[in-house]
């Protein structure tokens, strides 16, 4: 994800407009802890694109699919922690085939063998 799709940019009313909802909406998903603005420095809430596509998403789980805002919850979390093991997996990954390539340079046994 590139920097831009971070950068708050959207206050309240107009992200409540460019997602399809009210600002009441927005304020009791952020009271849930379903999304968190950024704050400006006058503490108004303030919406990047990613935070707008985090409310769609909640939206679809809502509209399309039928989720309560409990299961809402739920999908959401394991969503985080499961892109977050990706994540993991994949730095384990790279540090093992750093790892592989380091005993192999010091003239260690190749892969598979010596086990």
């Amino acid at each position: 994800m590139t920097s831009e799709e971070h950068e708050p940019l959207y206050v309240i009313s107009v992200a409540a407009r460019l997602v399809g909802t009210q600002a009441h909406i927005l304020r009791y998903y952020e009271k849930l802890g379903l999304i968190s603005p950024r704050r400006s420095q006058g503490r108004f809430r303030l919406y990047s694109p990613n935070d707008l596509e985090r409310i769609r998403r909640i939206q679809r789980l809502m509209d399309d699919l039928g989720v309560n805002l409990a299961g809402v919850e739920v999908i959401m979390h394991m969503s985080e922690r499961l892109s977050q093991m990706e994540r993991n997996m994949h730095e384990l990954e790279a540090e093992a085939i750093r790892l592989r390539q380091l005993v192999q340079a010091m003239g260690g046994a190749p892969d598979g063998e010596g086990d």
